[in-house]
């Protein structure tokens, strides 16, 4: 290895290594650590810049994009695919989701101690990619319903397998996406040098820019892929497909990881400026102590408020939003606060001689994020004043169906009413009745039961009753033959007669069901809204015809969802108004208080906070045990609000640091201290020889004395 000059900016910069693929220099005054800069040995000059922006700059924006795209797009889909595929309810579906993204923000600890002491940050970047890519292959997979559909009716006959294959896929992505977080943020602010503040503080923005412009795209087109019907034997949702197309996109992103342009680091660690540096990164990671909170409200979004939006009307007139997909407010917003706050706002504030520091920042966007769940628990007590009532443990819910065309009179248990011809009547009781006095000359009794906390069909045929122990059904057919229906694509399959259908979802909309039997066909329309459930009625008078659907009845079991999705904007607005003052300014934060070779150590700190917080929405969830979803949010509100209490006193007595003028200040120490070091060193030789040579001249005398003594 030769050593030679490679233009060093100032005779105090000293070249410290040599070689074939350039010279490295260090800045002996601005950093101890051995803050290097790389060079073209071809021609003595810094890399290619941009604007004044290193080129690696943009290949880490671009980067970080497409990995954004890839996770947020998978997210975006989880919960349903959770609910609808693997067919969790609605709490374990979104204790799995917390789980699963608390996993994700636990990795980055991981990552950061393989990246700052064994790999470095580029090949940690590109294994735990590796990683996260086999993992987006595996969840695909694992969401194709025709791998163990022996029998080709649509459902699996081994769902133990997809969960299985689903979990082992989830904890790989968490590892990767995790271990791989707190690197790429670090990577990009070394890339700046000293004296590049502000294009650092303006990259930290423009990579939040491009993490949000990822997610913007992906929850707008993975849903769409999500609700294409695809398989092999029949059709369901496609969730391979929303789940493939992200593990595609990683997949190639590993060919665009083959950078060689990172900055390295040498540096000689001493005792004392260790200490310094670990003393750093302990007073902000105390300083993360109540940070959590924010998270467990923020990454609600992904399931208490998705779960939210399927209650509400999604038909906003040229587009109708599927409930998954209003989770894009939350980047659109992004892409428009993100500019105007950093280029408007926070100079405005500052021509205003008001100092509003980083931890001020955060304390306020704290705040911002327990006011939106103050106004999705508004939103949550309009809906819920919309919703059907369902049955308590303590009793049983029935509907009555009269299928027959004559009036019945009906005794459900202290209940009495008549139901008129092919009518149907709700009621909820313990124990039910029928009477019916029509069949014959004397008086016949049926009695049913139901359980408790269930919801039944009872259907009046002309034989008695008929218990069918459905939530909802979709048809019945009434008709002298059995009939099969259609609507597009989606078969009901062949409803014989005095039968129901199996329920079916049906896109909202105006639907066109298709009745036929043999060559005969009727075609009935119905408008369908979001939430809705209909029961239809294809009574015993039903002919085929012109005015063939006019004999046909539809009740409605569920009304459709009357609240808007547009009501969760505010929400939306309020929690993304936050991430901004919140996120954008505690990546900062994070960087810029940590000493230079902990710097990713204290971004998997950062991250830690976010895994925290799903933990606690998983504990506050569980033994919140509250019945009404608004009271669970104001709950979640007040935590916050404390929590930002505390934390605003705690910035309060924090003291911001310059980590390298710390570093600086131990690289003017050190040569003293080494030369001190040396003399202490060379003071002990010199008497450990000295003593040794009185031990020796002392030994010599003893033997001499002692052979004279012989003689």
């Amino acid at each position: 290895m030769h050593t030679h000059t490679c233009g060093c900016d100032n005779d105090e910069e000293k070249v410290v290594k040599g070689g074939n693929n350039g010279n490295l220099c260090i800045d002996s005054q601005s950093s101890i650590s051995g803050r290097c800069r790389r060079f073209d040995s071809r021609s003595h000059k810094k890399l290619a810049t941009v604007c004044g922006y290193p080129i690696s700059i943009f290949f880490i924006v671009v980067n970080e994009f497409c990995e954004r795209f890839s996770y947020y797009g998978m997210r975006a889909v989880l919960v349903l695919y959770f609910k609808y595929f693997l067919r969790w309810d609605d709490d374990f579906a979104t204790t799995i989701y917390h789980t699963f993204v608390a996993l994700c923000y636990l990795t980055p600890i991981l990552g950061a101690i393989v990246a700052d002491s064994w790999l470095g940050k580029f090949k940690t970047i590109v294994y735990l990619s590796i990683v996260y890519a086999v993992g987006q292959v595996i969840l695909a997979v694992s969401a194709i319903h025709d791998i163990t559909d022996a029998n080709k009716d649509g459902t699996p006959d081994n769902m133990s397998f997809h969960i299985a294959l689903s979990m082992v896929g989830l904890i790989l992505i968490a590892l990767g996406t995790g271990g791989i977080k707190p690197c790429v943020a670090a990577f990009g602010g070394d890339q700046f040098q000293d004296h590049q503040e502000k294009q650092r503080s303006t990259f930290f923005s423009i990579f939040y820019l491009s993490i949000n412009a990822g997610s913007l795209l992906s929850t707008v087109i993975t849903p769409i892929l999500r609700g294409q019907e695809c398989g092999i034997h029949t059709k369901q949702k496609c969730y391979p497909l929303a789940f493939g197309v992200p593990a595609a996109l990683m997949v190639v992103l590993q060919n665009q990881n083959e950078l060689d342009h990172w900055m390295d680091w040498a540096e000689e660690k001493y005792d004392k400026l260790l200490i310094a540096q670990v003393k750093m990164v302990l007073k902000v990671l105390f300083l993360y102590i109540p940070l959590p909170m924010f998270w467990a409200l923020f990454d609600q979004q992904g399931s208490r408020w998705t779960l939210q939006a399927t209650t509400m009307d999604g038909d906003f007139g040229l587009l109708v939003i599927q409930p998954d997909q209003m989770q894009t407010v939350n980047p659109i917003l992004i892409l428009i606060l993100v500019p105007i706050v950093d280029s408007v706002l926070y100079p405005l504030i500052s021509k205003c001689k008001l100092n509003f520091t980083p931890l001020r920042r955060m304390t306020v966007g704290m705040f911002l994020a327990a006011l939106a769940f103050v106004a999705a628990a508004l939103v949550q007590i309009q809906i819920d004043k919309t919703l059907p009532t369902f049955p308590s443990s303590t009793v049983g819910q029935a509907k009555f169906i009269n299928m027959l065309n004559n009036p019945l009179p009906i005794k459900a248990g202290s209940n009495g009413f008549t139901l008129n011809a092919f009518k149907v009547r709700h009621s909820i009781q313990l124990t039910i009745k029928y009477t019916n006095t029509s069949l014959k000359n004397t008086e016949d009794t049926y009695h049913t039961t139901i359980q408790n906390g269930t919801r039944n069909t009872i259907v009046i045929i002309q034989n008695g009753p008929h218990l069918e122990p459905k939530a909802v059904s979709i048809f019945l057919n009434g008709f002298a033959s059995a009939l099969n229906v259609t609507v597009g694509n989606q078969d009901f399959g062949l409803i014989v007669t005095n039968n129901m259908s199996d329920y079916v979802a049906v896109p909202q909309g105006d639907a066109q069901f298709k009745i036929r039997n043999n060559a005969q066909e009727c075609v009935y329309s119905q408008k369908l809204g979001f939430g809705s459930s209909f029961t239809i009625i294809i009574p015993s008078t039903f002919a085929f015809g012109p005015n063939c659907d006019s004999s046909i009845q539809s009740v409605v079991d569920i009304r459709p969802n009357t609240i808007h999705m547009a009501w969760m904007i505010p929400q939306y607005f309020l929690i993304t108004a936050g991430e901004v003052v919140f996120s954008v300014t505690g990546l900062e934060f994070s960087y810029s208080q940590a000493p230079s070779n902990m710097k990713s150590v204290l971004q998997a700190g950062w991250l830690l906070t976010v895994a925290v917080g799903n933990i606690i929405v998983l504990i506050v969830a569980e033994a919140a045990t509250l019945s009404d979803q608004w009271a669970e949010y104001i709950l979640f509100a007040s935590l916050l609000v404390l929590v930002c209490i505390i934390f605003a006193v705690m910035a309060y007595f924090y003291t911001y640091i310059d980590p390298t003028k710390v570093e600086a200040q131990f690289a003017q120490n050190k040569p003293e201290e080494k030369k001190r070091k040396s003399l202490e060193m060379a003071c002990k030789d010199s008497f450990k020889h000295d003593k040794e040579d009185r031990r020796s001249s002392d030994s010599s005398s003893d033997e001499e004395e002692a052979k004279q003594t012989k003689i």
